[in-house]
Parts: C-alpha cells; structure tokens; sequence
C-alpha cells in the first residue's frame, strides 16, 4: 500500500559532530597510538585528499592498522562500550529531535553510514533505528581489516537502501546527510536535507 514514510539518515557529520571511525580509534588505542598511525599512514591520506587513490584503498589500510588481528568478540565488546560512553557525548540534539519527531509521525528511521556496523549497533539499537553500515570481514573469529564487499559510501549506499527497500512504496522518502558521498543517497528522496542540524 502506497503511503508509507522513510527517511534515511548518514550518520558521521550528520548526526554526529566528529567522524565515529576516527573516534573509534582513539577510544581503543590512545591518542598517541592514533596520532602516530596516522603519522605513518600520512603519504596514503596526502594521495587519497589529492584524488590519487581511492577511498576504499585508504580505509582498508586503516582498518588494517588499528583493527586486523583482533579477536572479533573482544573488539565488538570495545565496540559496544564505545557506543554506551562515548557516541553519546558526539550527538547533535537537533538530530534526536528531528528523529523524535519522524518517529511520532510513523516514519521508518533508518541510518545508512560508511562506517563499520560494529560500533554503530549498539547506539541504534538503543534508539529503535534499522541501520545499513559498511561491514568488517570476519575470519576464523579474527577481524582482518578488510571491508566485506563494498565501502557503504557514495553510490554504494543508494544499492545499499534499493536492496531492502521499495521505495515505490513509500509516499514520502525523507534524506538528510553532510558530504558529496551523501549526495547520491539524497536524491532518492522526495525531501532531503543537506547540513540540516548545524545551526546549534
């Protein structure tokens, strides 16, 4: 039946005043292990800026860094704690009220982020909200730092939502988000909103 509500939400910038993945890795290894990764990381992140490489290529070296080796259930559980201690203290409360207010109205709430799913669940769980993430590949019980199929970034989050959703069935399609990488995801939308929670 065609009158159903959904509206999709990035997460990091958006919802969020920092990048979670960046906050992620200084909750698990220490500023002073995150500075100096990222020191050493530093000709890839120049090339990535410039355009040189793909956004991919970088995250994936990242994540390999800080994550790879990880016993899967050791790092959801410092996951989990990250998004119980510290993802609450970087959220905008124009965006809980906005999600609020959707809510009351019967809007499916959504987030669709390229951020690992890991340490994202546990904060959308909490608020009742579906959650379409970049996933981490798992093997033999050990995260290896490398993405399961595709970055949920640009492009990808628009295969991503078309996956699970028929949008032909939903009258309205609310999408709200901060970056280029959003834009293919807001024009899904009969209403969308770019930057809508920075005026706090």
């Amino acid at each position: 039946m065609i009158g159903k509500k959904i509206a999709f939400f990035d997460f990091d910038g958006t919802i969020t005043t920092k990048d979670t993945f960046l906050e992620m890795i200084k909750f698990q290894s220490g500023k002073l292990s995150f500075y100096l990764g990222f020191i050493l990381y530093s000709p890839w992140l120049v090339a990535f800026k410039f355009k040189l490489i793909a956004n991919d290529e970088v995250k994936q070296k990242i994540l390999t860094y800080y994550f790879g080796g990880k016993p899967e259930k050791s790092f959801q559980e410092t996951c989990d704690s990250f998004g119980e201690e510290k993802l609450p203290l970087l959220i905008r409360p124009a965006a809980i009220l906005e999600i609020k207010r959707l809510r009351d109205e019967g809007f499916e709430l959504v987030i669709v982020s390229a951020s690992a799913d890991n340490w994202l669940k546990k904060w959308c769980n909490s608020h009742n909200l579906k959650l379409v993430a970049t996933k981490l590949e798992i093997s033999n019980g050990i995260v290896t730092g490398r993405i399961e199929g595709k970055n949920c970034h640009g492009e990808e989050k628009v295969v991503r939502i078309l996956q699970q959703w028929n949008l032909g069935n939903y009258r309205e399609i609310y999408a709200y988000g901060d970056s280029s990488g959003d834009k293919p995801m807001l024009a899904l939308a009969t209403k969308s909103y770019y930057k809508p929670f920075r005026s706090e």
